[in-house]
């Protein structure tokens, strides 16, 4: 009997940024980018890591880009967008901020969320 080893599956298309080339990698994700503010000591952030890879890997297709930002490698980004808390996500449509999601999200209301932006506003605007 053999058994084949399993190929690992690819890794989840996410992009990583930093002060000095955050601006660039958002500007090289057109459509709706999700940037995911977080630190490598914080716990509720290492809890959205396989969401966001997940939901990277579901939306892809769809244009949707996944930005992860360390707020301890990337101060400056951090504050430019007033980074208070982590994990915060932060939704950008063409690299203009539309809003933003503070602390753990669970998958259901990520992807609500993507698919909320993705359908863009309303006729009464919002």
């Amino acid at each position: 009997m053999f058994f084949r080893k399993r190929t690992p599956d690819p890794p989840p298309p996410i992009l990583h940024a930093y002060d000095d080339d955050f601006e660039q990698v958002l500007a090289d994700a057109p459509g709706l980018a999700v940037v995911d503010f977080w630190a490598t000591w914080c716990g509720p952030c290492r809890m959205m890591e396989p969401i966001l890879g997940e939901v990277a890997t579901e939306f892809a297709e769809r244009g949707v880009r996944i930005i992860k930002v360390d707020t301890e490698a990337a101060p400056a980004t951090a504050e430019l967008f007033e980074i208070r808390s982590i994990p915060t996500i932060v939704f950008f449509q063409d690299g203009e901020p539309l809003f933003q999601l503070v602390g753990m999200v669970p998958k259901p209301v990520l992807i609500r969320e993507i698919e909320s932006a993705l359908e863009g506003p309303g006729e009464d605007g919002t």
